[in-house]
């Protein structure tokens, strides 16, 4: 009986890899698809589960991912998001991010928004100053979201400028307060504009692939980042403050100090910065697509004489293994069209929307599956899942496509668990939050998204189209 009490349950991570198989084997015999269809619908599910138990390297997943649809299809469906551009954005992303740590860039601005919100002798009032500093961090944090494409670089950019804040006060539900608001802000400030993160890009790259169209950076801002920006740091802002509000005897450690002028390379890199944010931000002249703006500020980065950053010093330190991922998510939603699965399934969705059902209930419809979706397999998966359908949705319903993939995307932004996001894997890494008071927070900033912000984004989509 001890024995047996003692003896190791496995988790979900080690029950995965046989759970995978046996869906897909489950999948493929039982779909009602033709033999491709059921196919690939088999390998999305291996995929997902695999991706969702975590045993294996999300990426390790991926190049299986490009194997099995190589050997059931065609190299050139397994490949074929490395020749999308969304797959070079995230990659030279993630070397803007880099070059930003790198040139100390990231950290004088954390400095300059510290400086800025506590001019007043911040200790005299401490209460006054948490407020200040954490509004104006999370506008620190919304900021970067418009010129490092990358969310989890992002939120290693920040969290050790608003771990350190934080230790100036004595209060820890302060200093969870102080991390919760700026890191949420930055994270999921993703979805407000195009090159916020890997979802909007992997999103974009699906919609080129499969529908053969495109959503400008300028368009996407426009109809975006008025609510899913602004109105999102209001709210992380708000209900942040509401769960970690100060005590009524906070104390704050004054270490106020000058804050010093930018260095040379701070300053080139900011410039860099304002180039690439420039081309993207003109797209409704030129046309150029997003990878440009982010291809120019990593040439210069790396320019003889004009660069701030060693090519191999730097690239070395990148971890380029999501792009195996991002291609694999890529070749699931080519996949899933190709062999009609995708056209199959919104049919489904359709039998869900009513006849007469305005633009802004089909946009609610979208939203809601789309949220589910990502319950059962986390928001990147999701993407390859969901976009595609939406795609397919938009057309038989004859709805615009535009806002239809914009609900979807902005579904990805209310994530209740960390698995659904690798950010938030990393934001666990930290040691000054568990998992369960990362899920209390991201549970109460979802459902206030989803009953406040969302509407409203959904009445604008609905107004303008």
């Amino acid at each position: 009986m001890t024995r047996l009490a003692t003896e190791r349950v496995p988790d979900f991570a080690t029950l995965s890899v046989p759970l995978a198989v046996l869906a897909a084997g489950a999948v493929r015999l039982g779909s009602p698809f033709a033999p491709a269809g059921a196919t690939m619908l088999a390998i999305t599910t291996l995929c997902i589960v695999l991706w969702v138990g975590n045993l294996v390297p999300p990426a390790y997943t991926g190049v299986l991912c490009l194997g099995l649809v190589g050997f059931a299809f065609s190299l050139d469906l397994a490949l074929s998001g490395f020749s999308s551009p969304a797959t070079w954005l995230i990659a030279f992303g993630l070397v803007m991010g880099e070059a930003t740590r790198r040139s100390g860039l990231a950290e004088w601005a954390g400095r300059w928004v510290i400086h800025r919100v506590t001019l007043e002798s911040p200790a005299a009032k401490p209460a006054r100053t948490y407020r200040r500093l954490l509004v104006g961090l999370s506008a620190a944090g919304l900021f970067l979201v418009l010129v490092i494409p990358v969310g989890i670089v992002r939120v290693l950019v920040l969290a050790p400028v608003v771990l350190e804040v934080g230790e100036r006060f004595d209060s820890p539900r302060v200093r969870l307060g102080l991390f919760f608001g700026p890191i949420l802000v930055t994270y999921l400030g993703t979805f407000a504009v195009l090159t916020g993160g890997s979802p909007n890009i992997i999103v974009l790259g699906i919609l080129e692939s499969v529908a053969g169209t495109s959503i400008p950076w300028t368009e996407w801002f426009a109809l975006m980042f008025p609510v899913m920006g602004l109105g999102r740091l209001l709210l992380i802002s708000g209900v942040v403050y509401a769960m970690y509000r100060p005590p009524s005897d906070l104390q704050l450690t004054d270490t106020a100090s000058e804050l010093r002028s930018m260095s040379k390379s701070e300053r080139r890199m900011f410039g860099f910065l304002v180039a690439g944010v420039a081309v993207w931000v003109t797209d409704v002249f030129h046309g150029f697509h997003p990878v440009y703006g982010a291809l120019l500020v990593v040439v210069l980065v790396f320019l003889p004489r004009v660069g701030i950053a060693d090519f191999e010093e730097t690239v070395g330190e990148v971890d380029f293994s999501i792009l195996f991922f991002v291609a694999a998510v890529l070749a699931i939603g080519e996949g899933l069209t190709r062999t009609n699965v995708a056209g199959a399934l919104a049919e489904a969705m359709l039998t869900v929307v009513p006849t007469d059902a305005s633009l802004f209930v089909v946009l609610a419809i979208v939203f809601s599956a789309t949220v589910a979706l990502m319950v059962v397999m986390g928001g990147l998966a999701a993407v390859s899942v969901a976009t595609p359908i939406v795609v397919a949705l938009a057309s038989d319903a004859g709805v615009p496509l535009v806002p239809v993939v914009l609900a979807s995307t902005a579904a990805l932004g209310v994530p209740f668990i960390p698995y659904q996001s690798a950010v938030l894997v990393v934001i666990l890494a930290y040691d000054i939050v568990d998992a369960r008071e990362l899920i209390r927070v991201t549970g109460v900033v979802a459902i206030a998204t989803a009953g406040l912000l969302i509407p409203v984004q959904l009445g604008i989509l609905s107004a303008v189209f």
